[in-house]
C-alpha cells in the first residue's frame, strides 16, 4: 500500500511526524517509577507500510513494539526480514515480541519455520495462537531456539484458548519460558475478572495487550482507552502489584485508515493513569 494523498496530509498536519521522525524522546518519567512498559503492537497500523508505521510509532514516545506480520511478513526472505529489522533498530525501537503469530498446523517443519522467523526478526518471544494438540511440539523448540512464547486468549470465539485461565491451564507445567498473552477485551468478553486473572497469572504473564470497550460484552464497541468501561486503573494497580516488567501494549482496532491520533489519545490517558498512581 503506498501512502496516498490522504496519508501525506496526516504525515504533514499538526501531529508534527515530518519534522521529529528522527528523533526518539524518552518516555516520560511517570513510566520509569513501573517496572512494565508502555509499546505498541504494530497491528494498530496494519493498514500503514511499514516505513509510515515506524514513524507513526516514534510519535508515541515509546521505543517498545510488538511487530505483527502485515511490517515484517512471516514469508518474506531472509533478507528482507533482516532489512525490516535493521528499519525498527535504526529508528530507534526495540521488538519486543512478534504477534499475534498462529500455528495452525502440527507439522514440526511449519512450528520451526515459524521460530526461524522470529530469530531473523531478532523477536525474543512470539505473542501466539497454538492449539492444544501441538502446543507439546512447539515447547520443545522453546527450549531448543531459548525463544518465549505467549499464548494469546481470543476470547469466546476461540475453542482453544478464550481467556487468560484457559491459557494458564495449559502452560502450568510447561517450560517457564511458556506463558500468556492477555489481551484485556477479550478477556472481558469472556467474562473473565481482569484484575484478578492478572494476580493468578503471576509469573506466566508474559505481554498484555490493552485497550478499552464502551460494553464489556461487545466487541465492536472499542474506544479510546479510557473512554470505556474497563478497569484501566485497577489493572495498572494490579501488575504492580505482582512486579510485572513486561510490556503493556496498546492494540489500538478502530479507525485503521487514521488510527494515530487514538493511539496517542490512549496513551495520554494511560500515562496520566501511571501519573496520578505515582502519586
Amino acid at each position: 500500500m503506498t501512502i496516498d494523498g490522504t496519508r501525506r496530509g496526516f504525515l504533514a498536519g499538526g501531529i508534527g511526524i515530518a519534522g521529529s521522525a528522527g528523533l526518539a524522546a524518552a518516555p516520560p518519567a511517570a513510566e520509569g517509577v513501573y517496572r512494565f512498559k508502555l509499546g505498541v503492537a504494530s497491528y494498530s497500523l496494519r493498514e500503514l507500510q511499514r516505513g509510515f508505521a515506524i514513524r507513526c510509532i516514534k510519535q508515541l514516545n515509546t521505543p517498545y513494539i510488538s511487530v505483527k506480520e502485515f511490517h515484517l511478513p512471516l514469508y518474506a526472505s531472509r533478507e528482507d526480514l533482516e532489512k525490516g529489522r535493521q528499519e525498527f533498530e535504526k529508528a530507534g525501537l526495540q521488538i519486543m515480541s512478534g504477534g499475534n503469530i498462529a500455528f495452525p498446523s502440527d507439522d514440526p517443519e511449519d512450528i520451526r519455520r515459524r521460530f526461524e522467523y522470529a530469530k531473523t526478526c531478532g523477536m525474543p518471544m512470539m505473542v501466539c495462537a497454538p492449539t492444544h494438540k501441538n502446543l507439546a511440539t512447539i515447547e520443545k523448540f522453546v527450549k531448543e531456539y531459548n525463544i518465549r512464547i505467549a499464548i494469546h486468549n481470543h476470547g469466546p470465539e476461540d475453542r482453544n484458548f478464550p481467556t487468560p485461565a484457559s491459557v494458564l491451564k495449559a502452560v502450568n507445567s510447561m517450560d517457564p519460558r511458556c506463558g500468556l498473552c492477555m489481551d484485556v477485551g477479550h478477556s472481558a468478553r469472556a467474562g473473565a475478572d481482569l484484575v484478578q486473572s492478572i494476580a493468578e497469572a503471576g509469573s506466566r504473564l508474559f505481554d498484555m495487550h490493552i485497550k478499552d470497550l464502551r460494553s464489556a460484552s461487545d466487541k465492536a464497541s472499542q474506544c479510546d482507552v479510557g473512554e470505556g468501561v474497563l478497569p484501566i486503573v485497577g489493572i495498572f494497580k494490579q501488575l504492580q502489584a505482582i512486579g510485572y516488567s513486561g510490556c503493556v501494549n496498546l492494540e489500538y482496532e478502530i479507525n485503521a485508515d487514521n488510527p494515530l491520533p487514538g493511539m496517542q489519545r490512549s496513551f495520554s490517558y494511560m500515562r496520566g493513569v501511571l501519573a496520578g498512581l505515582r502519586g
